[in-house]
């Protein structure tokens, strides 16, 4: 654009991607700097149009004016992916054509999403009994598994505050899996859903659901086990060295103040729980929702939190089998009639079994005749 030394006049429009036809509530003017050093005059014609004069009355030849605009972007729906501004300039004199070339500027600002997810949630039940005298109606059998599981639901909901729409998410949920490092695998996943068609999840399937720890322990074995089985242990993933089951689900959109439902429904195996040493065990199951950066989302700073861990308990009934009991019953009689015998045995040891009981009230019974006649002797005298 070559210069003049007449006034000029710059407008710019604002052009909104896909959404041109709502482009009159997406932006608006709201001041220039350095505005009257330079004599510039901004009109906002329209709601998408401002006009500016540059140079008053003049701008002389080889002049350079710099000045910003700034516009508020806050009223802008989220759904854009790129806000541009087309400048024009135009001279109040005459331009050449083939000066026009450089007259039409136009400016493209990528749009960043800019979200507040948070996650709740919750399980059920939230505790739960088990143990060999604990009604096999309480829990669930598969068909051609003799072990019994225990179900659990757990109901997760993602959350978007705004202030823009969140394109695009995935939430990572973590059951710690085994008691053991070398354990056998707990969940078993049965189904996964998410709510109005958000979204989809994906994970590891157990292969082996039904795991029944072989019993090498004697009789004596159980019983010492059934009588230190005591203390809480918690399973928590973000504990190192512990094996978890990682569920991913990836959601799509979210608009503002919209929510997004995830149900699971999975059972836990409650043949490797009897084998544990501890009378509770606590799970603690975590999940987080993450946005995809690769989609120009960042989270609002100090917004709310996106994890959330989701407790329950497995409660040990602490009653021994009816087997046990009977070994229990039968021990204590034989251990109290080895102690009778023992304290016997120490008695006789130590010789009372061997006084001579006889003699010794015959004697007794002497004496006292003795001393009956010697006061009779004496009464005499």
């Amino acid at each position: 654009m070559k210069h003049s030394p007449f006034n000029r006049s710059i407008s710019v429009v604002v052009v909104e991607s896909p959404v041109e036809q709502d482009r009159a509530a997406l932006t608006f003017f709201i001041s220039i700097n350095d505005s009257e050093e330079l004599g510039i005059a901004c009109e906002l014609l329209e709601s998408d149009f401002l006009k500016c004069s540059v140079g008053f009355p003049f701008m002389r030849s080889k002049s350079r004016y710099e000045f910003s605009v700034i516009f508020d972007t806050s009223h802008l729906s989220g759904q854009e992916e790129m806000l541009t501004f087309l400048v024009t300039a135009q001279s109040g004199n005459l331009e050449h054509t083939e000066s026009l070339h450089d007259n039409t500027l136009t400016l493209s600002v990528p749009l960043m999403h800019e979200v507040d997810s948070s996650i709740n949630g919750e399980v059920f039940p939230t505790s739960f009994f088990y143990g060999d005298s604990v009604e096999a109606s309480n829990f669930v059998q598969l068909e051609n598994h003799e072990c019994l599981f225990q179900s659990l639901n757990f109901t997760l909901q993602v959350y978007n505050a705004g202030p823009s729409s969140l394109p695009g998410a995935f939430v990572d949920i973590s059951f710690p899996n085994r008691l053991s490092a070398t354990g056998a695998e707990i969940f078993h996943v049965q189904q996964m859903m998410v709510g109005q068609d958000k979204g989809s999840c994906s994970f590891h399937r157990n292969p082996s659901p039904c795991v029944v720890p072989q019993e090498n322990e004697n009789i004596f074995h159980t019983i010492f086990a059934f009588f230190t089985k005591s203390g809480r242990k918690v399973l928590d993933c973000e504990r190192p060295g512990r094996s978890c089951l990682i569920i991913r689900c990836n959601l799509s959109s979210l608009a503002k103040a919209e929510s997004c439902d995830i149900s699971i429904y999975t059972l836990l195996n409650t043949e490797i729980l009897k084998k544990d040493s501890s009378s509770v065990i606590q799970f603690v199951t975590r999940a987080r929702v993450q946005v995809d950066p690769d989609l120009r989302v960042v989270e609002v700073p100090n917004g709310s939190p996106e994890e959330k861990p989701v407790v329950f308990e497995a409660l040990h009934n602490l009653e021994p089998r009816g087997y046990v009991v009977g070994w229990i019953i039968a021990i204590s009689l034989l251990v109290g009639i080895l102690i009778f015998l023992l304290l016997a045995v120490l008695l006789w040891k130590m010789g009372f079994f061997r006084r001579r009981y006889k003699e010794i009230i015959e004697a007794e019974k002497s004496r006292k005749e003795n001393e009956d006649s010697w006061d009779w002797v004496q009464k005499n005298q």
